[in-house]
């Protein structure tokens, strides 16, 4: 248990790292409303984790120490989106596509609000 920890926390370290850096470059590059640097992180991160769980899923290696490291840890670490998109399409390969409907509109909804509700409380 201990060392699954350690694997998670020393992905999520390099892929938080990671973001910072993304966020730095893109955002020196480009200076416009769009968020170009968290869009491009969280596609890059949806893929990342894609390729991951294919190789991983081929391989019969979902629970491995690499799977802690890269896709748990790495993908979590450089964005938790990435597991957002992999559970949609784990729900949908399962036939579940109304709870996946469900799950992404209340997870984008609700999260933009509760967001909206933590600023607004800032501000009393």
């Amino acid at each position: 248990m201990l060392r699954a920890f350690l694997f998670v926390g020393l992905g999520g370290a390099v892929g938080s790292m990671a973001r910072y850096v993304v966020s730095l470059v893109v955002n020196k590059m480009y200076s416009q409303a769009f968020p170009l640097a968290t869009f491009l992180i969280n596609i890059a991160g949806c893929f990342l984790i894609g390729l991951l769980f294919g190789i991983a899923q081929k391989n019969n290696t979902l629970q491995s120490d690499s799977w802690l490291i890269l896709a748990t840890g790495f993908c979590g670490g450089f964005t938790t989106f990435s597991a957002f998109a992999l559970e949609n399409n784990v729900l949908l390969k399962d036939g579940l596509s109304v709870t996946s409907l469900l799950y992404t509109i209340a997870s984008v909804v609700i999260g933009i609000l509760l967001c909206r509700l933590g600023i607004s409380l800032t501000n009393i």
